[in-house]
């Protein structure tokens, strides 16, 4: 209850003051919480010790337009799932035992719409203690032809919605941070080339970055932290990484311009990794920067 409480605090105070506040930050009652406490829970174990096996017939359950706040419990365990909230389902807290232990994984690809190990429509969604991995392109040997390709481990469209202490492991497009107010606080975020991406309006609060890309069997000859898709001055997207780290093998860019004002800040994290001369890349919009 008071992670709730908590988490409520942080989203509808702390989120509206990282970039700008948007037109979303008028919430109406349709699309608000009635309350700050949990209404019931569900218990969600792999070996049939909960109410549901798998994480998607625990959300399956939650009535359609709820408005009270629903706690998901996940037992330990590696969920091999595809896991989706629909948008007429707000007001979800999974809750897993924490992200080393509690693994929600998939191996989608090809595609940034259909890959997705996890995909969060509703506003007002509140996770902690949990990866989400996508494993297509981690398994190769060097014995196979190899070919880094998009496999999304998360997706996030909701506005307000809250990550703590979760992990997000791929390789490209690791994380879709679509649009939507979010908060990160403490999550490990690990990928190559444009592994965090899109145009939420988004706070990265000490944050572990793991760049992948000098990794075998991937040996690619650069890779990209960041891929921001804001798409004008008026445009509120962006990301804020605070505090934080940014580490790992081979050369990487901060990022690289996802639209034609993308906007990505950096305060305070420390850069172990090789960032490459000039920092940023302006991608297809060379001579605009």
């Amino acid at each position: 209850m008071q992670l709730v409480r908590l988490c409520l605090l942080i989203i509808n105070g702390l989120l509206l003051l990282t970039i700008r506040v948007s037109v979303a930050a008028d919430c109406t009652e349709s699309s608000s919480c009635s309350s700050k406490y949990i209404a019931w829970n569900i218990n969600v174990d792999q070996n049939g010790g909960g109410d549901f096996k798998t994480v998607q017939d625990a959300i399956d359950s939650v009535p359609s337009n709820n408005n009270q706040w629903i706690k998901i419990s996940i037992n330990p365990g590696t969920y091999m799932e595809m896991v989706e909230i629909p948008r007429d389902k707000p007001c979800i807290f999974l809750d897993g035992m924490g992200k080393d232990i509690t693994t929600i994984t998939y191996d989608g690809h090809n595609r940034t719409d259909i890959s997705a190990t996890f995909t969060s429509w509703p506003d007002n969604v509140v996770v902690r203690g949990i990866t989400f991995k996508n494993s297509y392109n981690r398994y190769w040997t060097l014995q196979e032809e190899f070919r880094v390709t998009q496999a999304v481990a998360a997706r996030i469209y909701g506005d307000k919605s809250l990550f703590y202490g979760c992990g997000f492991l791929g390789v490209e497009d690791t994380l879709w941070d679509v649009k939507g107010r979010h908060y990160y606080k403490s999550c490990y975020i690990e990928g190559a080339v444009d592994f965090i991406f899109g145009n939420g309006q988004s706070y990265f609060k000490d944050c572990s970055m793991n760049a992948t890309v000098g990794m075998p069997p991937y040996y690619l000859r650069r890779g990209y932290v960041t891929a921001q898709g804001r798409q004008s001055a008026s445009d509120p997207g962006g990301f804020i990484f605070d505090g934080g780290v940014l580490y790992g093998n081979g050369g990487v860019c901060l990022g690289r311009a996802y639209g034609p004002y993308s906007r990505v800040i950096f305060i305070g994290t420390c850069l172990e990794a090789s960032i490459c001369s000039r920092g940023w890349d302006a991608w297809r919009l060379h001579g605009k920067e």
